[in-house]
């Protein structure tokens, strides 16, 4: 057992996904830390473009799993490609990108094989011991360093840990491996994939743009009344013209478990911060939310932050945000709005 083995699943069309470009970019650097070559191991559609791209990063080979069964997400159809690949190559270090997919996975390809799995990696280390890796706890308020002897040890990396690799492609030979499916069909079945309507997606993992909504958008305004509908409106508009991700407080997201007002298309899916998700978008807006230390854990990564809030006060301005614009929100995205129609 040796060397380092990166997991991908390929696009419709044979091309890789922003995470799974960074796996790449990981397991350079990973595999340059430890002083071992490393393979790329494909599942999905037919990966000529991720091929290429694994190639030309420095995958000494590349292994396949490709077909119709395999292009869904489903655990059954997943976990049996990525173990076969994996006894294929019989690596000591596995690493894929930190991804629903993934997630599900490939827990179960490590108890298969005996090995052990972390998630959420951001760093690693060559030490005496061996490899040490890092990852946060207690909702990113805690850097833990660690390193274990079980093999092969699975390693999923956070989004935004490394860039997304953009060199050269060369052109390979893969190695279609091969994959039995149960006769009587895989106990899920995937009878199709159901898009939502143009402009209505809201969670957009590779957006540039992390729009945070807080609880404000909900209360009364300068007139004494609440205007929810037209909340939604704005929102709406700004993120279907900016292609933006949308991203809730606690507060807002709890509103319509409360029987209180709340905007609509906002679920605990969206939820940021302390108790929800750690974004890592290259640039957050964040709008009608206090800046509190809860909703700041959630923005430990995001590289460029703003915020509006009416509170020259509030949490973003106590070195939280890069800039606060103290105005009201409604008529700042409204002219936002206005302007990106015009653009």
């Amino acid at each position: 057992m040796s060397g380092l083995l990166m997991l991908a699943t390929v696009t419709p069309g044979g091309g890789l996904s922003r995470s799974d470009r960074e796996a790449i970019t990981a397991a350079r650097q990973l595999a340059g830390a430890l002083g071992v070559p490393w393979d790329a191991g494909l599942v999905g559609d037919v990966p000529g473009e991720a091929a290429s791209a694994a190639a030309g990063a420095g995958a000494e080979r590349v292994f396949a799993v490709h077909g119709d069964d395999f292009l869904p997400s489903r655990y059954e159809t997943d976990a049996a490609a990525f173990e076969a690949i994996c006894r294929k190559v019989g690596p000591e270090y596995v690493l894929a990108a930190e991804s629903a997919r993934m997630h599900r996975a490939l827990p179960g390809v490590a108890y298969r094989l005996g090995g052990a799995v972390d998630t959420h990696v951001c760093g690693w280390e060559k030490q005496e011991a061996g490899l040490v890796v890092q990852r946060w706890f207690y909702r990113q308020r805690i850097l833990g360093r660690f390193t274990r002897e079980k093999r092969p040890w699975f390693l999923l990396v956070d989004g935004g840990v490394v860039e997304p690799w953009s060199g050269t492609p060369r052109e390979v030979r893969y190695e279609s491996v091969p994959v039995e499916v149960s006769l009587d069909g895989p106990a899920t079945t995937v009878e199709g994939i159901r898009d939502l309507a143009g402009g209505e997606q809201t969670i957009r993992p590779d957006a540039e743009l992390l729009f945070v909504a807080g609880a404000g958008w909900t209360k009364k305004q300068a007139d004494g009344k609440t205007h929810v509908a037209e909340a939604e409106a704005i929102i709406k508009e700004f993120l279907r013209l900016s292609q933006a991700s949308l991203g809730g407080s606690k507060s807002v997201v709890d509103q319509s478990q409360e029987g209180q007002e709340s905007l609509s298309f906002m679920t605990h899916l969206h939820q940021v911060g302390q108790t929800g998700s750690t974004p890592r978008h290259p640039k957050g807006l964040a709008t009608c939310c206090h800046g509190e230390e809860p909703h700041v854990v959630g923005w430990r990564f995001i590289r460029e932050r703003r915020a509006v809030n009416l509170d020259p006060g509030c949490g973003w301005a106590q070195g939280k945000a890069d800039v606060l614009y103290v105005a009201d929100a409604f008529e700042v995205m409204a002219k936002v709005n206005e302007l990106l129609r015009g653009a």
